[in-house]
Formats: C-alpha cells, sequence, structure tokens
C-alpha cells in the first residue's frame, strides 16, 4: 500500500481550490493555482480569449474584486501524461456553464494553464415531438 495520492484525485483536488478561489475572491490563491512557467490562457463566457500571465490574471482580478456566488459539479477527470483536464459544470445564479479547466503538472503539482467556460443552452421544449416534416424549425 502506498501513501501517494492518486493523480487524478490530486487532479479533481486543485479544480476544487480553483473553485474555491473563485468563489471566495482570493486573488492570491487564484495566481497561485495558475503556471508561472507556462504560456496561460482563458476564456470567459461572452469575452475573447486572454493570453499571457498578465492579461489572464488581469481579468481575474477585474472579476475577483465582486467575486459572483459560483458553485461546480459535475467533474471528470483526465490525464494526459503531464497534461490534466477536467471537464465540469459551472452555475453562476440561474445559469450553468460547461467548463474545460486545463492543468500542467509543475514539480509534481498541477498548475492551471487554460480555463474556458461557456453556457449551455437547453433544446426547445417541443423537441420530443420530433420534425413535422413542414421543414420548418420550431
Amino acid at each position: 500500500m502506498t501513501d501517494e495520492i492518486d493523480p487524478k484525485d490530486h487532479l479533481l483536488a486543485i479544480n476544487e481550490a480553483f473553485y474555491a478561489a473563485f468563489a471566495s475572491g482570493d486573488l492570491g490563491w487564484m495566481t497561485d493555482i495558475w503556471s508561472g512557467r507556462r504560456e496561460i490562457t482563458c476564456i470567459h463566457p461572452g469575452h475573447r480569449a486572454g493570453q499571457g500571465r498578465t492579461e489572464v490574471l488581469s481579468g481575474w482580478f477585474d472579476i475577483l474584486q465582486r467575486p459572483p456566488g459560483i458553485s461546480f459539479g459535475k467533474a471528470v477527470a483526465y490525464l494526459h501524461g503531464d497534461t490534466g483536464i477536467v471537464l465540469c459544470t459551472e452555475r453562476i445564479g440561474p445559469h450553468e456553464l460547461a467548463a474545460t479547466n486545463v492543468f500542467a503538472r509543475e514539480g509534481g503539482r498541477w498548475r492551471m494553464v487554460h480555463h474556458q467556460a461557456s453556457a449551455i443552452h437547453a433544446p426547445p421544449a417541443d423537441t420530443e415531438s420530433g420534425p413535422t416534416g413542414s421543414g420548418n424549425i420550431h
């Protein structure tokens, strides 16, 4: 038996720490989660891609001045060598978003290199009835 933490569990724990920093407005904690050695990117819903540490962390500084009430769920981790991907959902008020969080292992620790979130759109309520055959979209 080993005391070593499962890499997926470690990845999910740092993903949880990311959302804790986000929810609490803790810029120091948020800064520490992001990689300091690699190029980083971030795409917030409705925004252009932020590129590079200065631009990405400046965006987080603005958001964390008044952090939204955010929670996350349905987190699933995928490992690809020293790269880890977590897919999850975010909830901000009544809005549900799909999020992709990409991490790179640096010195035995996962550090975020990319975050992207986008709205989840529910299908129209009448999709269960199927096509009408008229070619119209309902």
